[in-house]
């Protein structure tokens, strides 16, 4: 009988709740063993270059430093390892800033609703001005942060009762969002019952009809095999959102300069990395995801973003960034929103 290795590794993970993904065990003691957690599934391009980096690390430092990963929500959902991340249980988290602004409200700023038309906006951005100003804003609550964001995507929209073909579509339809202020708010003004859900409770909600749709980029979507529980999928583009690689203060302080720099160095490398993934995928993303039994469709973000500017969406989120904050964004995006 063929053993399939990657069959063994997603049966592992499923099976030990505690137990981290890969285990790249050094050949004496590691001086420093500090944990990394995400929500992503074990094959997303996250994980995979993340084990790369969980070597390159212990090469670098010849292995006084041992990274173990804990992917797929292990150490518990978003918020909740968010506090693990502040009290010290759990050294690097990987997390969208739209969650992370229950702690640093500005730090969501990259989320605001059809900012970006393309990738090429996003990363002049976000690795530029506005990503250095969310940084600032990470660090200012006492958080460390990576310079380099990883790539979560451009998010799109599944149904299990109708396409979103136009902002009307939205009216009274129970969606599933991320526990965040701005995905609520950015629903309620297109008339939708936006619901804050837990990426880890996500599939059985929508198996079960507590809400009839959610929103994700598509490599989400194929990792979390959504198409199970959901038949139609609204290519709307409606937000960008990525990961920022968050430390503790007081683990990171504890590292010698030279092993934070390897740390850093392979972090970084690895986000460059992911991002290429990312974008391969969905080069052959839909074709897949339709092949799997989702019906696509084309929406037209303007309409979309003119329901938002009628109902003070943007007008609303201006005032809650500030003058400053909200100059940075538009200056990133070439273009005004408010």
């Amino acid at each position: 009988m063929t053993i399939n290795r990657r069959a063994i590794l997603l049966g592992a993970s499923a099976c030990a709740l505690a137990a981290p993904f890969i285990r790249v065990r050094p050949a004496m003691a590691a001086e420093f063993s500090y944990k990394v957690a995400n929500n992503q599934p074990l094959d997303h391009p996250s994980n995979v270059r993340l084990a790369e980096a969980q070597t390159a690390i212990l090469e670098a430092t010849g292995g006084r430093f041992d990274l173990q990963i804990f992917p797929s929500n292990q150490l518990g959902a978003d918020t909740d390892v968010l506090g693990q991340l502040r009290a010290g249980g759990v050294e690097f988290f990987q997390l969208s800033p739209i969650i992370l602004s229950t702690l640093v409200p500005n730090a969501s700023i990259n989320g605001v609703g059809f900012a970006f038309p393309d990738y090429d906006t996003v990363w002049k951005a976000m690795d530029g001005e506005l990503g250095a100003y969310e940084r600032g804003q990470i660090e200012g609550a006492g958080l460390v942060v990576m310079e380099r964001i990883w790539d979560n995507g451009f998010r799109q929209i599944t149904s299990s009762t109708k396409p979103i073909a136009t902002p009307a579509d939205l009216e009274g339809f129970k969606i599933r969002v991320p526990v965040s202020p701005l995905w609520t708010s950015l629903f309620t003004a297109f008339g939708s019952a936006p619901a804050s859900i837990n990426f880890a409770e996500v599939y059985t909600a929508l198996q079960t009809g507590i809400v009839d749709g959610q929103e994700n980029p598509l490599a989400i979507m194929k990792t979390a095999k959504l198409w199970e529980v959901q038949k139609y999928c609204s290519m709307t583009n409606h937000m960008w959102d990525g990961f920022w690689m968050l430390g503790n203060r007081r683990a990171w302080n504890a590292l010698p300069e030279d092993v934070q720099q390897a740390v850093a160095d392979s972090f970084n490398a690895a986000a460059l990395k992911q991002r290429a993934d990312i974008a391969q995928m969905n080069a052959t993303l839909r074709g897949e995801l339709e092949a799997n039994g989702f019906v696509f469709n084309d929406a037209d973000p303007k309409a979309f973003e003119d329901k938002l500017r009628e109902a003070g969406f943007y007008a609303e989120w201006k005032k809650t960034y500030g003058d400053e904050a909200w100059a940075i964004l538009e200056a990133a995006i070439g273009r005004q929103l408010a």
